[in-house]
């Protein structure tokens, strides 16, 4: 039976330091991965770590950003304004830390 742990965020002591990811595919996927880096002035890794980022980003929006209509809105923020949330140090905490990929 085989585990998996999703790593700690701040299991690196030193954040800053490159540390390694490693991957397998086939020759297939490898050669577009190429043709469209080098379409886009890119090196592999480059384009790749990019892609990846990019999409990291977009699925934890999607889990964070909600788009509403205006009315929509106007009546999301009309039920904050009727309850107001009390003194909440977590929620404090939440707010005022930086996002994960900046």
């Amino acid at each position: 039976m085989t585990t998996h742990s999703m790593p700690s965020l701040s299991a690196t002591p030193d954040k800053t330091k490159p540390v390694p990811i490693n991957m397998r595919v086939d020759f297939k996927k490898r050669d577009l991965i190429d043709v469209a880096a080098a379409m886009s002035g890119s090196d592999r890794t480059s384009f790749i770590l990019d892609a990846a980022c990019k999409k990291a980003e977009e699925v934890i929006l999607d889990q964070r950003l909600f788009i509403l209509a205006d009315n929509d809105f106007d009546a999301f923020e009309q039920a904050l304004q009727n309850n107001p949330v009390r003194s909440n140090t977590w929620l404090q905490k939440l707010l005022n830390r930086p996002t994960r990929w900046s």
